[in-house]
């Protein structure tokens, strides 16, 4: 029996053929926290007697979900994460950086069969470049880091056909709230997806981020791609040089559960309050006053999600009646839609743009909605209260959809984006 992309990476990194629903011991080649958990993982790397890390130049902290600080606890908190990191060598990045899941494949710190632990449920975005990546708590995390391995248990894998060819104005969004429909928020508890097919293969890599980030709403605990031309050009230009890669595909006799799907049908998807997997038709909700826009987050925060935000977006100006914020996933990608001239024309269209990082997203601090406001939103979860007030709506969507609500001030289909 041939064995699943996750099985293969596992066997790798634990030394030893393992399969689906075995406990294996693995070798971890990056891990990370960030500023909401990184805190929990350093007293328990103390509490559990830690003075060094295993490896500092694969570890990192990053100042995101909270940056710049909101008030003074906040900011003690990131004195810790400062201090550990210079007592310890491990790599900060800092307040305005960018957000975790997208800096730790735009830096290049990891590459096509590595195994990377965060401590952030979204870690799974990595899987659009063959990586084995899973989010883990904060004590994980502190023992990870201590000793460079962790136990875990080999998921059992969904491999996703994902045929036909999408519309003009379907995004990979779109695809993502579609399957997590399907799949529903727990049908995919503990598994690996593997999604394949056409689709897939036409998706740009930042497209397939977006699906990946997406996949633990369904409760995945990795969504793994396999690597194409495509994934070694990305990581090329992000400073992965080419000898070190190693792709790992699935076996075609591999033991796992099979879904395929025709999407040339699909249409924009919107998750509605306050399920993620709660998904309808734009069409179904066209109409509704929407009073703050938000495009953004790890979901689709990256260069492609603005620049179709923006050619949907054009000369026209923002609905007076609705806000749109924009936060870019990285202070590079903020650099490169500078150049685009992307910032200029949101900004013209009356966008206020906040500091590259998490945003509103975990309502923290930017963008808090008044009560009784209805948001929509490119992020991953609209949970009841994510964006800081439980007396808000969140409405899920692309960034094409996410653009024009926000010029027609309510919930409006896409043209093509």
């Amino acid at each position: 029996m041939g064995q699943t992309i996750a099985e293969k990476i596992l066997s790798a990194k634990s030394g030893r053929r393992v399969t689906a629903g075995e406990l294996c011991l693995a070798r971890v080649d990056f891990a990370f926290a960030q500023d909401g958990t990184a805190p929990l993982a350093i007293e328990a790397f103390r509490k559990l007697g830690g003075v060094r890390l295993a490896a500092p130049d694969r570890t990192a902290f990053f100042i995101d979900h909270s940056a710049p600080s909101p008030n003074l606890g906040v900011s003690n908190l990131h004195q810790m994460m400062r201090r550990f990191a210079a007592e310890t060598g491990l790599r900060l990045f800092e307040a305005g950086e960018g957000v975790c899941h997208i800096l730790v494949s735009e830096a290049g710190l990891v590459k096509c069969g590595d195994l990377l632990i965060g401590a952030d449920s979204h870690t799974p975005t990595s899987g659009a470049l063959n990586v084995f990546a899973t989010g883990v708590g904060s004590t994980d995390l502190a023992a990870t880091i201590m000793t460079g391995q962790l136990w875990l248990k080999v998921p059992e894998t969904i491999r996703i056909e994902l045929n036909g060819r999408l519309k003009s104005g379907v995004c990979a969004k779109d695809v993502s709230l579609f399957l997590i429909k399907t799949l529903t928020a727990s049908g995919a508890n503990y598994r690996a997806l593997e999604p394949v097919g056409p689709v897939v293969k036409e998706l740009s890599v930042d497209g397939r981020f977006t699906i990946a980030n997406l996949a633990m709403e369904s409760g995945a605990k990795t969504c793994l791609f396999e690597a194409d031309e495509k994934t070694f050009q990305w990581l090329a230009g992000h400073g992965v040089d080419p000898k070190e890669l190693q792709p790992v595909q699935a076996d075609p006799d591999a033991d796992c559960r099979r879904l395929a799907f025709d999407l040339s049908e699909l249409v924009p998807q919107l998750a509605v309050p306050h399920q993620v997997d709660q998904v309808v038709p734009v069409s179904e909700r066209a109409g509704l006053k929407i009073d703050q826009a938000f495009l953004g987050t790890c979901t689709n925060g990256r260069l492609e999600d603005l620049r179709v935000a923006s050619r949907v977006i054009g000369k026209r100006k923002l609905h007076p009646g609705c806000r749109l914020i924009v936060a870019p996933g990285s202070r590079r990608i903020l650099q490169a839609a500078i150049a685009e001239g992307i910032i200029q024309d949101l900004l013209e269209a009356g966008a206020v743009l906040v500091t590259p990082g998490c945003g509103p997203c975990v309502g923290t601090h930017n963008g808090v909605p008044a009560d009784g406001e209805r948001v929509i939103s490119t992020a991953n979860r609209n949970f009841l209260g994510r964006m800081g007030n439980p007396k808000a709506e969140i409405y899920l969507a692309s960034p094409a959809t996410v653009a024009a609500t926000a010029v027609a001030g309510e919930i409006t289909v896409p043209g093509s984006a």
